[in-house]
């Protein structure tokens, strides 16, 4: 059913002439006439009595009313609707992040709300390995990474610099150095995250490099778990900085560099090269792309292995 024919219909049936509704239409009386008779052939059905002079419709013409009206107002939505995707004034972008990543993304998605609030920004914890595959599977549209991406036909824009710290209580005996190194931090009550990630595998591996033991007393679920527990003085944890600012800020937690394990890394927004993406998700790659010319002098990327 032709949404132009029924948009002809329901001219006739409001000015009740076949004639004013081809003036309204700026159309000729012939091709209105036609039009309808269309309509009456493809459902079988007279809609409009013609041997009344008031264009009086039949029992099928004020049913197909009610549903004519309903369908144009529909296509008035949806037309409504395409025109506030390109015009930003609403959307989706779908971001997968680690839980330590998400620190990092959120400075970019307070930027990009200021200028594009009605946008929906949507978070979901995933882990690093399958970001890339799942960007390019568009089951995400875009991920964030601390490593350069394995697979072929993405593109990353470095979004911020992290490295890792040891975050103890200010009153735990080692808050006032300035740096400590990995046998003294192995020593200590060692607070963890209990699941796997490239990071914790790579100091992992580290400390059996070097032959250090690695007192890990406590495994939480969660980075909040951990720093709660470190704030409660249950011990110390190795932990990216940028999951920390809030309490160093506010001095519940000191931060101090472990020789040897800083491992500083830069986090990438990792997005589908080539790729035609939604008005949403373009607006926040040209974001990201201008926060990244604004951060360059922050510390050099580093090793750029999954860590």
């Amino acid at each position: 059913m032709d949404l132009a024919e029924l948009q002809v219909f329901l001219t006739v049936a409001s000015e009740r002439s076949f004639s004013r509704a081809a003036a309204r239409l700026h159309r000729t009386q012939p091709a209105v006439s036609q039009a309808i008779r269309r309509l009456e052939d493809h459902l079988g059905e007279k809609l409009f009595d013609r041997s009344a002079k008031d264009g009086k419709l039949t029992d099928a013409g004020r049913v197909l009313l009610d549903y004519a009206e309903r369908l144009m107002r529909l296509a008035e939505e949806a037309d409504g609707a395409v025109r506030e995707l390109r015009d930003l004034r609403r959307g989706r972008v779908l971001i997968g992040a680690n839980e330590a990543a998400v620190h990092v993304v959120l400075p970019l998605v307070e930027r990009f709300r200021g200028s594009h609030p009605h946008v929906q920004i949507d978070i979901r914890r995933v882990p690093s390995r399958q970001i890339g595959v799942e960007v390019l599977q568009r089951s995400l549209d875009f991920g964030v990474l601390s490593f350069t991406p394995a697979e072929r036909g993405l593109g990353t824009v470095t979004i911020g610099h992290d490295e890792l710290v040891m975050l103890a209580h200010p009153k735990h005996p080692l808050a006032s150095r300035r740096q400590v190194t990995m046998a003294e931090f192995g020593r200590q009550n060692v607070i963890a995250h209990n699941e796997a990630s490239p990071a914790r595998e790579r100091v992992l591996r580290l400390f059996e490099q070097r032959h250090e033991p690695l007192n890990i007393v406590i495994a939480l679920p969660s980075l909040d778990g951990i720093k709660r527990a470190v704030e409660m003085n249950l011990g110390v944890a190795l932990l990216p900085r940028r999951c920390a600012l809030a309490e160093l800020t506010s001095g519940r937690l000191t931060a101090i560099p472990v020789a040897q394990v800083r491992l500083p890394r830069a986090l990438r927004l990792v997005y589908r090269e080539g790729a035609q993406l939604s008005h949403a998700s373009q607006a926040l790659l040209t974001a990201a792309r201008e926060y990244s010319a604004e951060i360059k002098d922050l510390p050099e990327e580093g090793d750029s292995r999954p860590a």
